[in-house]
């Protein structure tokens, strides 16, 4: 990233990147033992028992490229979502059955619409049995990832011509943060009719199934079950971990429909902007956002300001 400008005054979301660096610095340092462990590598993919063939995740096909059993359409990350994403009509969500933490007498956090219908089907529906390697969790990760960014892409256009200061990486970002809080199961929102809940449960079990996995390798078993046996049924940590050691490759996924006009901008410590290089970054050895690291009710009360 280059620096562009000066300036000292700094937006609200530029506050919470430097924040959110903070924490991602701290605990990228924390899980660097875990690392090799937990890091996917799409070339040692297995899907159903067979070797995966595309290593970029732009060119996976979701009938193909995913865990989930064949049938009805269900592995399509997008599948039952609906298909606006932005919206001057219709709002987000604040009720306390919709938001975890929420309640009707102070009320909370709002999701935005964005929000609302992020492309997770895939992970909803896929048996924790299939999930033999973190490798194949990345797999199904990537394309919910690639699904939303090229969902996000698209109706961000029009939506652009009369909202001239949105920034398609920022929206970008807000989305890669909150499938971050997805896999890390901090995520606030519950659905509609609280049918997060059900994801949040299937993710439970997956990692349950790939900690099960990971302690079956002898040279890790005593580190692994001393650093995430601690949250067992949860596994939170494991969760933190492995988003941690494969939020680059996640990244690369949800940019995959972005233009090399499109540039991801913050300020550095020393005042000056600081921008991305074209695709929102995509092809930096460091992830340009940190806004992952950033509590999920802030980061939607930035946005709601925003907008």
């Amino acid at each position: 990233m280059a620096p562009a400008q000066g300036g000292t005054n700094k937006t609200a979301k530029e506050v919470l990147d430097e924040f959110g660096k903070q924490v991602q610095e701290k605990a990228t340092k924390n899980a660097l033992l875990y690392q090799n462990a937990l890091q996917g590598n799409l070339s040692q993919a297995k899907l159903h028992g067979v070797p995966i063939d595309v290593k970029n995740p732009c060119n996976f096909n979701y009938e193909i490229h995913t865990n989930v059993a064949k049938g009805r359409r269900k592995e399509n990350p997008c599948r039952g979502r609906v298909q606006e994403r932005f919206s001057d009509v219709f709002s987000g969500q604040c009720t306390n059955r919709r938001i975890k933490g929420n309640d009707d007498t102070t009320g909370g956090a709002c999701a935005p619409y964005r929000r609302l219908h992020v492309c997770d089907r895939n992970l909803e529906v896929i048996r924790p049995d299939q999930i033999t390697s973190t490798h194949n969790l990345l797999v199904d990760v990537l394309l919910t990832a690639k699904h939303e960014g090229q969902l996000l892409v698209e109706k961000h256009k029009k939506y652009k011509e009369t909202h001239k200061h949105t920034n398609i990486c920022t929206v970008l970002a807000r989305s890669f943060a909150d499938i971050g809080d997805i896999i890390r199961g901090k995520d606030l929102f519950l659905g509609t009719y609280q049918e997060k809940k059900s994801l949040e449960e299937n993710l439970k079990n997956i990692f349950r199934k790939l900690y099960k996995e990971l302690t079956k390798c002898k040279e890790n078993e005593a580190v692994i079950k001393s650093r995430y046996s601690k949250d067992d049924p949860y596994f939170y940590q494991l969760r933190e971990d492995w988003w941690n050691a494969n939020r680059d490759q996640v990244w690369k996924a949800i940019t995959c429909g972005a233009d090399d006009n499109d540039k991801y901008f913050k300020k550095s410590s020393g005042g000056l902007y600081v921008f991305s290089g074209g695709k929102c970054g995509r092809n930096e050895t460091n992830v340009p956002t940190n806004l992952d690291y950033v509590p999920q009710y802030l980061r939607w009360f930035e946005e709601w300001a925003e907008d």
